[in-house]
């Protein structure tokens, strides 16, 4: 059985349980009806979103990938210049080390009030809520990438003459990448969660159309939302991460046999 064959067919099964579960519940009502969404209202409300009059959810998507993308580019970007300096420098690391660790411990939506209060209720609030998000992980994952580099590696290059930025670029950052993509895949995902969090209390977007739904009621549209978000992440996964990954892990020689 093929890997995409038995992922149709888990999902399929998923569908068939959600709708004989919705079923049973109309019989027996073990909740309110309204509460529990079906599958054919999920798939109206997404059809009205796409195509319909105001394309709602079309204009929320484009919306929320405009801030998310240039936050997640800023996370990586500052999340790896920080992972460097974390293995590069044992001072930096004893000490903004500490603060990152105890920094990522807080929800990046804590820090919403202050972002309204510094830059307003506009889109640079929502993205330094997402920068915030991912910066950490990624920064991090680059440190401990850089930190476990096999000291064997290390000896044999500079056995070989290699020393200063040609061991870094030659040795030291290829062998630190598989680390690298493992942040960039929780940046996204951390990315995910501030954005739809920070979008609840701005304007526009998926974050704030799940509000609009759940004061309505609507909980077809809320897990319509659920239902593009969990895609995209699908999407990002298989089209981006994965194809990344085993491009890298070719080129450096790092792939698993």
């Amino acid at each position: 059985m093929t890997t995409i064959l038995r992922k149709l067919l888990f999902f399929m099964a998923l569908i068939v349980i959600w709708e004989v579960t919705y079923r049973l519940n109309l019989h027996f009502e073990w909740m309110p009806t309204r509460s529990f969404p079906d599958l054919m209202g999920v798939l109206e409300q997404l059809y009205i979103g796409f195509f319909g009059e105001h394309k709602i959810l079309l204009y929320a998507i484009f919306t929320s990938l405009k801030r998310l993308f240039i936050g997640f580019a800023l996370a990586l970007v500052i999340g790896t210049v920080l992972g460097i300096l974390l293995a590069r420098y044992k001072a930096v690391d004893d000490t903004l080390g500490s603060l990152i660790i105890a920094l990522q411990s807080i929800p990046s939506i804590v820090w919403l009030p202050l972002a309204m209060i510094w830059f307003g209720r506009n889109d640079m609030a929502i993205i330094f809520i997402i920068v915030l998000g991912g910066t950490w992980s990624m920064a991090l994952n680059t440190r401990m990438g850089f930190k476990n580099v096999q000291p064997l590696l290390l000896r044999a290059a500079r056995t070989m003459g290699y020393s200063g930025f040609e061991l870094f670029r030659k040795v030291t950052f290829p062998a630190s990448i598989p680390y690298a993509l493992t942040g960039a895949r929780l940046a996204w995902a951390f990315n995910w969660r501030a954005l739809i969090a920070a979008e609840l209390l701005a304007t526009g977007g998926l974050g704030s159309t799940l509000l609009f739904a759940a004061d309505f009621f609507n909980m077809n549209l809320v897990v319509a939302i659920m239902v593009i978000i969990s895609v995209m992440g699908i999407i990002m996964n298989q089209l981006v991460f994965q194809r990344v990954e085993q491009r890298v892990l070719t080129r450096w020689g790092l792939e698993r046999v």
